[in-house]
């Protein structure tokens, strides 16, 4: 059974997207499109660089065992979304820590209410110096009399999906927007999958890396051509 490093309050310890580490942290990385070096960081801050971990991290049940869990997961996603949009993460640190104190939930950067007031919340924490004028332009803009994230954010919390407890469920990698590949943590032990047919990712990307035409690989997994292409070009495969 795997040891929490994060406590958890009002979250069930029977639901595997809290509790079950799926995910290496360099798989988590990749997943999510954010440097692996990154997101050890945010799940394991070193000491002085400030504050609690914001990725979600579970003892490992052995050497060489997955940590991350699907939540980290979610969480991971936010904070690459922020990253894309150019704000140091160590300015943005203090001011996600005061919005989810505010927000009243645990693992509030992997629920729906970081997406629906987050912008809001964000805004007045800048007000109180936790963010520069820069990095609050960078994250929020005002439309039509409402702050929302800009264009940059939005585009990958738009690629989470969220159960009916707000927190998310299902995720879509941010790398694809061609290939309809999707994680969840019910189906394949959050491997990622092609939603067209099932087909795992992993079993599509071996079988290019054989260096099979891309054509045979999408009629063999029964899927689109131009999904496994972009798959293909987005991957670093071997030279032919």
């Amino acid at each position: 059974m795997p040891v929490r490093t994060k406590p958890r309050s009002g979250v069930p310890l029977n639901d595997l997207r809290f509790s079950s580490p799926l995910y290496s942290q360099a798989e988590a990385a990749r997943y999510v499109d954010m440097p692996p070096t990154t997101l050890r960081d945010w799940a394991h801050p070193t000491r002085g660089r400030g504050g609690r971990p914001m990725v979600t991290s579970l003892r490992p049940s052995g050497p060489g065992q997955p940590t991350v869990p699907f939540i980290g997961l979610a969480e991971a996603m936010f904070l690459s979304a922020l990253r894309r949009a150019g704000v140091p993460m160590q300015q943005i640190r203090p001011a996600l820590v005061m919005v989810e104190e505010r927000l009243g939930v645990e693992h509030a950067l992997a629920s729906r209410r970081l997406f629906v007031v987050g912008p809001q919340l964000l805004w007045e924490v800048a007000a109180e110096g936790e963010l520069g004028a820069d990095q609050r332009r960078a994250l929020i803009v005002l439309r039509d009399g409402q702050y929302v994230f800009r264009e940059v954010v939005e585009r990958y919390l738009r690629r989470i999906e969220y159960a009916a407890d707000e927190y998310a469920a299902r995720l879509r990698p941010p790398q694809y927007e061609v290939a309809d590949v999707l994680i969840d943590p019910e189906i394949n032990f959050g491997v990622p999958y092609f939603a067209e047919s099932g087909a795992p990712l992993y079993a599509v990307l071996s079988r290019l890396r054989a260096g099979e035409p891309i054509a045979d690989v999408a009629a063999d997994f029964d899927l689109p051509d131009d999904q496994v292409a972009e798959v293909a070009d987005r991957t670093d495969l071997p030279a032919a």
